[in-house]
């Protein structure tokens, strides 16, 4: 089961204290990690998937970092998983 929860629809200057604030509740946090590069995301892994799902089932849809964000599991393949791509053809 998945341990981490992926925050999107973030402002962005949203901050990983601000984060782990809306999300410490639901239980021990490994931890936060927000995009810069895009921003408006972040990703919180909790050491107990049943507090990700607590957190996804209380959170989707609710303000955090004052806006309304979406709160999904994460189903990454992490780093280093798979290829893929577009594979069409290049302009000339």
């Amino acid at each position: 089961m998945d341990c981490k929860v992926y925050v999107g629809g973030l402002p962005n200057d949203a901050t990983s204290q601000e984060i782990e604030d809306a999300f410490y509740r639901f239980g021990r946090i490994r931890k936060v990690w927000v995009a810069r590069r895009p921003p408006g995301f972040a990703f919180v892994e909790f050491e107990d998937s049943r507090d990700a799902e607590d957190a996804v089932k209380a959170l989707d849809g609710s303000r955090i970092c004052g806006v309304r964000a979406r709160v999904e599991l994460s189903h990454g393949r992490g780093r280093g998983g798979g290829g893929g791509g577009y594979g069409g053809r290049r302009s000339r």
